[in-house]
């Protein structure tokens, strides 16, 4: 055991939208999520209401009607399973106060099994909204999820009239949610976006009227870092040797395009041998030699290309 330099690798967006019914939840969801590029998958708890923006974003759908946390947990997987670049649930908060949701189960099994117990029931439950927590957060996709919020009215005066404003309160999730997000922001009625919680320093504290594109622009390079690597200790039994070679080449594959992602730079080492059953934990040194070869040859390429491209800019100049 010791201790390492510390480096920023890319990362996935894990961001969460709060706010009362109608401050453009989904919208902004669906825009953040198109800027991002990539097919968009939307865990849908709202009897299809996403769909109505079909004319205007591109997405697949999945709805829900058991709120269940293993039921989003498989939505989760299967969006997963099938390539999509971005997942949104709209909304989390149905896994907790809805049909099947972490309420209910509590007040079921505390019924059938407890005696009316409902500590004893939140031994079960509270494991299986942890699941759901982990899900999300262990994705290998950018995760938006759209919170409703607590809705209050408080009494404003406008031109000496007193006018009733409905607002939103605290989301309605398990207490503290808002803190497993990378950005926790509210709407508000004039669709602005209020971030009150950010790992991302360029949005600490901002206040955005009609966010769009622009403000996943501004994700998108704080999210930007060293590539990943492609497997860790824990995540494949691999010779500690192999594992530290694949991580470094993976680098030099990705910045010459040979692939997007850890799953693209298998598939091109399986490419490379014509083997399209090759596993991770199948590949060896020797399958890493010849791997090296080939990024050293298009490095070469790219070298020689930019040579010539400076020297013919020299001529004509």
């Amino acid at each position: 055991m010791s201790f390492k330099r510390a480096i920023k690798h890319e990362a996935k967006l894990r961001m969460a939208l709060a706010g009362i019914a109608g401050v453009g939840k989904t919208w902004t969801g669906l825009t953040l999520a198109t800027a991002f590029g990539g097919p968009i998958a939307l865990i849908d708890t709202e009897h299809g209401s996403a769909c109505k923006y079909a004319d205007q974003f591109t997405f697949d759908t999945l709805e829900l009607s058991n709120f269940d946390p293993r039921h989003y947990i498989s939505a989760i997987h299967e969006a997963e399973a099938a390539g999509y670049s971005v997942l949104i649930i709209d909304s989390l908060s149905h896994a907790w106060n809805c049909t099947c949701g972490a309420l209910e189960l509590v007040d079921t099994l505390a019924l059938r099994n407890y005696k009316n117990n409902s500590f004893n029931a939140w031994g079960d439950v509270t494991p299986l909204q942890n699941k759901l927590i982990d899900t999300i957060l262990a994705s290998p996709l950018h995760v938006i999820v759209t919170l409703r919020t607590k809705t209050e009215y408080v009494v404003e005066t406008v031109g000496g009239k007193s006018v009733p404003r409905k607002v939103g309160m605290a989301p309605v999730q398990r207490a503290d949610v808002e803190y497993e997000f990378d950005i926790y922001a509210e709407m508000d009625s004039d669709h602005t976006l209020i971030v009150q919680k950010s790992r991302c320093p360029a949005l600490s504290g901002q206040v955005i009227a009609k966010p769009d594109q622009r403000l996943a622009i501004t994700i998108g390079q704080w999210l930007a870092g060293e590539p990943a690597p492609v497997v860790t200790a824990v995540s494949v039994s691999l010779n500690m040797s192999v594992r530290e070679r694949l991580n470094a080449l993976y680098p030099r594959a990705k910045r010459l395009g040979l692939c997007s992602s850890s799953a693209g730079f298998l598939d091109y080492i399986r490419l490379l041998f014509a083997d399209p059953t090759l596993a991770l934990c199948d590949v060896t040194l020797d399958h890493l030699a010849t791997v090296e070869e080939d990024i050293a040859k298009h490095e070469s390429d790219i070298d020689i290309e930019t040579q010539q491209r400076e020297a013919d800019e020299q001529m004509a100049s």
